[in-house]
């Protein structure tokens, strides 16, 4: 057993690789029903297992710029396009989401604006993404991509499977400010740290991050400088 292992065992034995996938998963079920048409923006190659609902809901689709959408597997019908140009017609679905998609936007407020015209009225957008003021966040736009694709390198990552970061809707305060721009009501916005997946690289960043797990779960005060934001906007129901 390496040290790595030994502390995954003893700080943190109920956290399991994508702990963080799966804690969305689970916001997203509380909306899923078998009725649910959903869409899944960004949804790429269907790397990440815990965002396959494909036979949970009534029908399941994505859009992505990549072409490996067309064939994801966890998607009933996969579309090639920009969030921002979502290519389904007015009120489709009944949940929109995206995971770890957010970061990437050069328009958000162009993907907000579509989110909502697809959804209808009382659909929701769901999303999770690095909180801006974390520590990753704040290292990633003082360090090159290539950079980025070799710590992912090191986590077991393909080095394919990882883009340019931008951070445009990745604090509250952006986010309250697109939702209300483009009609959504603001439900919740939620910050989380959890297992620290990023300084698992070797025994001693290893340290370093459970220590400032630890001290940023001490109090809601130190919520801003956790790993995780997780927000969900409601598009309002017909009056």
């Amino acid at each position: 057993m390496t040290l790595v292992e030994k502390i995954d065992r003893t700080l943190y034995p109920k956290f399991s690789r994508n702990w963080d996938d799966k804690l969305f998963r689970d916001r997203l079920l509380r909306h899923l029903t078998k009725e649910a048409v959903v869409l899944d923006l960004g949804a790429g190659a269907g790397i990440v297992e815990e965002m396959n609902f494909r036979g949970k809901v009534a029908h399941m689709c994505g859009v992505d710029l990549d072409p490996r959408v067309e064939t994801n597997p966890m998607l009933d019908e996969g579309k090639i396009s920009n969030a921002a140009e979502i290519p389904y017609p007015e009120e489709t679905f009944d949940v929109v989401f995206a995971d770890n998609v957010m970061e990437h936007l050069a328009d958000p407020k162009a993907v907000f604006r579509e989110a909502h015209r697809v959804l209808r009225p009382g659909g929701v957008l769901l999303f999770k993404t690095p909180n801006k003021t974390h520590y990753m966040p704040l290292i990633a736009r003082l360090t090159p991509h290539k950079f980025h694709q070799h710590i992912n390198k090191l986590r077991g990552r393909n080095e394919a499977d990882t883009f340019p970061t931008l951070y445009r809707v990745n604090s509250r305060k952006q986010v309250r400010s697109l939702a209300q721009s483009t009609g959504f009501d603001v439900k919740n916005i939620s910050r989380v740290e959890g297992r620290p997946e990023y300084m698992r690289i070797s025994f001693i960043t290893y340290i370093v991050g459970a220590l400032y797990e630890r001290l940023v779960n001490l109090s809601e005060i130190f919520a801003p400088f956790r790993i995780l934001l997780i927000a969900e906007l409601q598009k309002p129901d017909v009056v």
